[in-house]
């Protein structure tokens, strides 16, 4: 009896053991949240990106943009982009709704969770997704997003998340404070979602339209307008002469091409989805969702000795990640000590004598609307500009500081804007001398998440070529890129704004400017590692931590 027990638990170990010895065997590593280049990579000079290792992509075209006359390395660049974005979603035709990855059905587990965990040490968490039938799925391409947090110290991290391409994911956490640290893990999108995505990226890219008015006298008239116009009626091209970004609208029939008044954000195409792709899209059931645990969600850490704390910031590289945490709601970076300015005097101390330009969307326009609230010096200047448009003008007279804000040219889904005020960032750049006291801050993300890529990449292109200009011209010049950032998802909201697309430009912006002097604020991270839910404008806590680490970069604490 004893000898066929102690044969039953031999056999049980070692199909254990095998089982581990295939899951690594088919690891594929598809790696995601980590944001920096994996291949041999470098930025010269002249803010140009270059790679060692180069594959060709095969990518619909769109709008000639295949036809771009871009340079060898420009050509590398983009193909190198484009091959690293490559989401690995198995082509297994079409999966009905049950067989989808299910979320409430999935479970993580903490390996080792009865260790003995210490600051600076790393937690491994493997998840096991199953579709609505409970079965386990046998391949990955879901989006996950993962942080871990101890909500009395209001603390946060986020984790690295590998997709073994099997069904399991292993999820990687670097412990960076003491006490009771709990484990959260969502499903976004399915993978089966991840598809849908993938398509409407390609193939809609219309699917958010434009419209600008056209004005003489008493005629007027409307018409849509994109960086792409179908068919073969007559177009105005207002593409710019600088830049070369292309922009049209279809002809008014009565009036001339130079009679446009504005342009505004049309609407959203309905009716993209079939019946059976819409059932990857449901609040509540798979447009993220909690993935619960198979035994503990947490696990207690213990403080590092202070030798150990020591070896442990030494060891942090240029590829830190995370690259912050939250800490009593306080972000704290890995690389530099953050300062916090509490107090409107701090502030006003940093930006006197100052001119700070804001270019972007409206996730970098509430940064304008903070420092005019917080800074009672700072007075607003009443330009007569439509609301949450702009531009906007501020002035400090006493401490001689000016801020403005100024949104990016098209595409911007913003509701009017005036034909004269449509300007592209990277000819504003051109137009500043720059200097010591000079600061530029840039977020242009959220209004390109419904193009091919190469349309990202190429208004990229320009902004980074003329930040280099004017870095060349006045090195001691501030440059400050904001990044994209997590926000709340429905099912309309998934098919233009998806975490999943602004995942994808937040990538390509990382490293596009990656190398080239510029500061990086994380607001990627800055609000997924938050306890607040995600919003595409942030709460106050958090545009405050982005605010205390843009200020930290203008004026860095003296050593």
């Amino acid at each position: 009896m004893w000898t066929s027990f102690f044969k039953l638990r031999l056999f049980c170990c070692l199909l254990a053991v095998l089982m581990v010895v295939v899951l690594v065997i088919n690891v594929t590593q598809v790696e995601y949240l980590d944001h920096e280049t994996d291949s041999a990579t470098f930025i010269d000079n002249s803010g140009q990106f270059v790679s060692s290792q180069v594959t060709g992509i095969s990518r619909n075209p769109y709008c000639g943009y295949e036809h771009q006359t871009l340079s060898s390395r420009e050509r590398m660049e983009e193909d190198s982009l484009l091959a690293a974005l490559q989401w690995q979603v198995p082509d297994v035709g079409p999966v009905p709704f049950v067989k989808s990855t299910n979320p409430s059905s999935s479970y993580f587990v903490i390996l080792n969770s009865t260790a003995f965990f210490k600051v600076g040490g790393q937690l491994e968490v493997l998840v096991r997704v199953q579709d609505f039938q409970r079965k386990p799925k046998k391949y990955g391409g879901d989006y996950l997003q993962a942080r871990i947090h101890s909500p009395r110290l209001q603390a946060g991290a986020v984790g690295r998340v590998v997709d073994y391409q099997n069904g399991f994911y292993k999820v990687f956490f670097t412990l960076l404070w003491p006490g009771k640290v709990k484990v959260s893990i969502s499903l976004v999108h399915p993978s089966e979602g991840i598809r849908v995505l993938q398509h409407l990226q390609e193939e809609r890219p219309d699917r958010v339209y434009f419209k600008s008015l056209f004005r003489s006298g008493r005629t007027s008239e409307t018409t849509e307008c994109n960086v792409c116009l179908p068919g073969s009626l007559p177009l105005c091209n207002f593409t710019d002469l600088y830049t070369g970004e292309p922009w049209f609208c279809f002809k008014p029939k009565k009036l001339p091409c130079s009679s446009r008044i504005n342009h505004f954000k049309g609407g959203y195409l309905k009716g993209l989805l079939t019946a059976s792709e819409s059932a990857f899209f449901q609040s509540g059931v798979n447009i993220k969702m909690p993935i619960n645990a198979s035994g503990p969600d947490w696990v207690t850490v213990i403080p590092m000795r202070i030798r150990e704390m020591n070896n442990f910031k030494l060891s942090q590289g240029s590829k830190t990640f995370p690259s912050g945490y939250y800490y009593k709601d306080q972000w704290r970076p890995r690389k530099f000590k953050m300062r916090q300015f509490n107090d409107p005097d701090n502030i006003t101390e940093c930006l006197q004598r100052k001119v700070v330009y804001l270019f972007g969307d409206s996730t970098i326009r509430q940064w304008f609307e903070y420092l005019t609230t917080f800074v009672p010096d700072l007075v607003e200047f009443n330009l007569g500009s439509p609301k949450n448009v702009g531009p906007f003008l501020a002035v400090d007279q006493k401490h001689n500081i000016l801020l403005k804000y100024r949104c990016h040219g098209p595409p911007i889904r913003f509701t009017t804007v005036f034909s004269n005020e449509l300007r592209y960032v990277a000819n504003e750049l051109n137009g500043i001398v720059g200097g010591k006291n000079t600061v530029v801050a840039i977020a242009i993300w959220s209004h390109f998440s419904t193009f091919p890529l190469e349309v990202y990449i190429r208004r990229l292109r320009n902004i980074r070529r003329a930040v280099v200009q004017l870095l060349d011209r006045s090195p001691k010049t501030v440059v400050v890129i904001r990044t994209a950032n997590a926000q709340e998802l429905g099912p309309e909201v998934s098919l233009f704004n998806s975490d999943w697309y602004n995942f994808q430009l937040d990538i390509i912006l990382r490293r596009m400017f990656s190398g080239i002097g510029v500061y990086l604020v994380d607001a990627w991270e800055m609000t997924l590692a938050h306890y607040l839910p995600h919003k595409l404008h942030p709460d106050e806590v958090i545009v405050k931590n982005q605010l205390d680490m843009f200020l930290s970069f203008v004026c860095p604490l003296e050593i």
